[in-house]
């Protein structure tokens, strides 16, 4: 499993770069950078669920929290996948990846926030995600510094 990061600067406080990572609307715009009309559904509970969805609603991850402390850190971490509605937990695929984390920090200094991102990843996700990462807390970044 390979981990990845990104991290940017934004002349904006945590609480508006929080809202905007994890507004319904928001969400699909920055995420569209890994899977066009990409959603998500979630309880915001540690140790609860949160599924991440393609435009369909139909396919994607399952996952859960394991840590939160809003509007500063969320850690998911992933354990299955849902396939044409579907939930699938023990394939040789899923194992590969089933345990692996995605993590989001935002630290907040005088005048800006620094968003990071963490992933583990199998090797041949490290360049998508990673230009995912790029691209999308670009848009973040665009839509928190906008007055």
């Amino acid at each position: 499993m390979a981990t990845i990061s990104y991290e940017i600067e934004i002349a904006a406080p945590a609480e508006k770069i929080w809202n905007i990572l994890w507004d319904k609307s928001s969400y699909s715009q920055w995420t569209r950078f890994f899977s066009e009309g990409s959603q998500y559904t979630s309880d915001w509970k540690v140790g609860g669920r949160t599924l991440f969805l393609d435009s369909s609603g139909k396919n994607g991850m399952i996952s859960t929290i394991d840590s939160l402390n809003e509007p500063y850190e969320v850690v998911f971490q992933h354990i299955g996948f849902l396939e044409n509605g579907e939930e699938v937990f023990n394939t040789r695929e899923i194992a590969e990846w089933s345990g692996a984390h995605e993590k989001y920090f935002l630290t907040e200094f005088h005048g800006y926030t620094k968003l990071a991102g963490e992933l583990q990843t199998t090797p041949e996700y490290e360049e998508p995600m990673l230009e995912g990462f790029e691209k999308g807390f670009a848009v973040v970044k665009e839509l928190a510094e906008q007055a």
